[in-house]
């Protein structure tokens, strides 16, 4: 059974935890440094408000330990949120969190709130999915060993890099659960 470790400090956690328990895998969730200390396979940055989640992953004492276990290999399922904490660079941010991502993330490129959508598109691996867009980055360039699965209007919105699978969309809304079973399937056996 693979342990599952969700940031649960602020975001759409809960609906991750469902999805990935419905697969077969024991979720727990980080809201100290303390749990850092329970054994994990596969960590979720779920979306939400980056910058919150940034400044309390710093507040909380996690943001170096996390930092170091996703740089030694830790396989992370990013979504929204979740992404601009993984990236190197925002287009639009002089802030960067995790910067282990190399590439340039927009923040809130489809604008605010009524700029939300939901579209379906090819995912490498995946087939096409149906992606819901809330107030979502997309990713502006990639490094070239970095592995595009997904765009939607010729913007990026889904990559692959080592360990990394970094979403624009949330894939935790609605019942399609290929998304994280791609996740579950980087992390191996």
């Amino acid at each position: 059974m693979k342990h599952i470790a969700i940031l649960a400090l602020q975001g759409a956690f809960i609906e991750h935890e469902r999805m990935l328990t419905k697969l077969g895998a024991s979720c727990f969730e980080i809201r100290n440094r303390k749990d850092l200390e329970r054994p994990m396979d596969g960590l979720v940055l779920p979306g939400g408000e980056s910058t919150v989640q940034g400044k309390l992953l710093k507040d909380e004492g996690l943001f170096a330990p996390l930092q170091d276990k996703i740089r030694a290999g830790l396989p992370v399922l990013a979504t929204c949120a979740g992404m601009i904490l993984l990236a190197e660079h925002l287009e639009n941010d002089a802030n960067t969190w995790f910067a282990t991502l190399p590439v340039t993330v927009r923040r809130n490129a489809y604008g605010r709130q009524l700029g939300s959508f939901i579209t379906t598109a090819p995912v490498k691996g995946a087939g096409d999915v149906k992606m819901n867009f809330i107030r979502a980055p997309y990713i502006a360039s990639a490094s070239p060993d970095v592995d595009i699965l997904s765009t939607v209007d010729d913007h990026i919105v889904a990559v692959r890099y080592g360990k990394q699978l970094a979403l624009s969309f949330h894939p935790e809304v609605g019942h399609d659960d290929r998304m994280h079973r791609l996740f579950l399937d980087m992390i191996g056996d």
